[in-house]
């Protein structure tokens, strides 16, 4: 019997969402040697932090605006536009993990009752949101390619679309937010 990814997206889903995850914690975690990524100059690297938060941005209007696609029936606007961000994510994604295995995670230069009541909680809910945004988009996406746009109405796709899509705007949000405190605020 031949392998067909439209009547394995649940599992497809669930598979590529843990070898995802499993690359996030491995350059979190420092497990990718430094020594096995390509070099870059100090100020690309410094430079990263600022591009994801442009990154960032540029996916909250392109989110919002394929809601409001979608919402017109506008099917080819709306699909670009999740395309569009599913793009952003994997760009800011690359970099952060290029830059996390590099040099770890960015230590919070504010004071410690900033650190400890707004950007930890706001980090926290930001990163849970993140993790469990993957499986949903990976869900999402799977059902979008593997069926004609006729056969997505009667599927899962826009329900759980409309939970995935609303996450993930919060999730980069919040990221931008973590952003200003590490980087503008203080």
């Amino acid at each position: 019997m031949p392998f067909r990814a439209r009547e394995r997206v649940l599992e497809l889903s669930a598979a590529l969402s843990i070898v995802s995850l499993a690359a996030v914690f491995a350059a979190v975690l420092g497990v990718v040697p430094a020594a096995a990524l390509p070099d870059a100059p100090a100020s690309l690297i410094e430079a990263i932090p600022h591009v994801n938060a442009v990154l960032s941005t540029v996916a909250l209007a392109t989110i919002g605006l394929g809601v409001l696609f979608i919402r017109r029936g506008d099917i080819g606007r709306h699909r670009a536009m999740m395309l569009t961000t599913l793009g952003l994510f994997v760009a800011f994604l690359l970099l952060y993990l290029y830059r996390i295995a590099l040099e770890g995670p960015a230590d919070f230069p504010g004071p410690e009752v900033v650190y400890q009541f707004v950007y930890l909680p706001t980090l926290a809910v930001h990163v849970v949101l993140a993790i469990v945004c993957i499986p949903l988009l990976y869900y999402v996406l799977l059902l979008a390619l593997t069926r004609p746009v006729s056969a997505l109405y009667d599927s899962p796709h826009a329900r759980v679309g409309r939970v995935a899509a609303a996450l993930w705007f919060v999730s980069f949000a919040l990221g931008d937010l973590v952003y200003l405190l590490l980087y503008v605020a203080y």
